[in-house]
């Protein structure tokens, strides 16, 4: 089951060894990358979970605009404010209330939020990535460590989705 869940393993920033400019071009490619995973998959396949007891494909594709949305925003506070505190959010109750939003609306919002996020990345200098933000519940997160958080975020869901396929003959 742990394989299923984290096909790539659990994010560990110590096994994220690639460069800075690396993980800003992952960010850059997810979007593109997310659109050929699901590509050619039909309505009954997309809403099939890729696990017991997982989300839908469709959900995870919501999630992916849902969670980095939230991360664009904090890179931002954490670029204008002094170590802010952000606010967690429900990821399973916001994965239900996007039931009914057309997907193609969040892979176009991530579309447009990965280059905006990645035109805001290539603006900052090395001292920016030391600056950072309190989750309640992790602590401290530096924006070199929450960019490797969110690299590693794009890779872990589009490998639920290929995996999912691989299983599935689709």
């Amino acid at each position: 089951m742990e394989a299923l869940r984290y096909p790539i393993g659990r994010f560990d920033v110590s096994r994220q060894k690639e460069s800075t400019e690396w993980h800003i071009w992952m960010l850059g490619v997810i979007p593109d990358l997310l659109r050929d995973a699901i590509s050619g998959m039909t309505s009954e396949q997309l809403d099939t979970p890729y696990r017991s007891g997982g989300w839908t494909i469709r959900q995870i594709v919501h999630h992916f605009a849902d969670s980095h949305m939230n991360g664009y925003a904090r890179f931002k506070q954490a670029l204008t404010e002094d170590q802010p505190t952000i606010s967690p959010y429900n990821q399973d109750r916001w994965v239900e209330l996007s039931s009914e939003i057309p997907m193609e609306t969040s892979l176009d919002l991530l579309d447009s939020l990965h280059q905006c996020w990645v035109n805001l990345l290539h603006t900052m200098r090395p001292e920016h990535f030391q600056k950072g933000y309190v989750h309640p519940e992790e602590g401290f997160l530096s924006l070199d460590t929450a960019l490797r958080l969110y690299s590693w975020h794009g890779r872990h869901h589009l490998a639920q989705i290929t995996s999912f396929r691989e299983r599935m003959n689709i």
